[in-house]
């Protein structure tokens, strides 16, 4: 899901309701989102969302 579908569909939200945020990463153990694109996914284009997407698809979770 790396690129945005030619549709401009939105994709779902990644969020998988475990919201705990590590205070010096400022991301969410759950989704793996910073605070501030959690803050902006409501209001974000679909190109901005699957960017989003892409981005955590490509960093190693332990």
């Amino acid at each position: 899901m790396s690129a945005c579908r030619p549709d401009g569909a939105h994709p779902p939200s990644p969020c998988t309701g475990v919201c705990t945020i590590d205070r010096a990463t400022r991301t969410c153990a759950g989704c793996a989102r910073t605070i501030e694109e959690i803050a902006a996914w409501l209001s974000a284009s679909a190109a901005q969302k699957h960017a989003i997407l892409a981005r955590i698809a490509g960093q190693s979770r332990p």
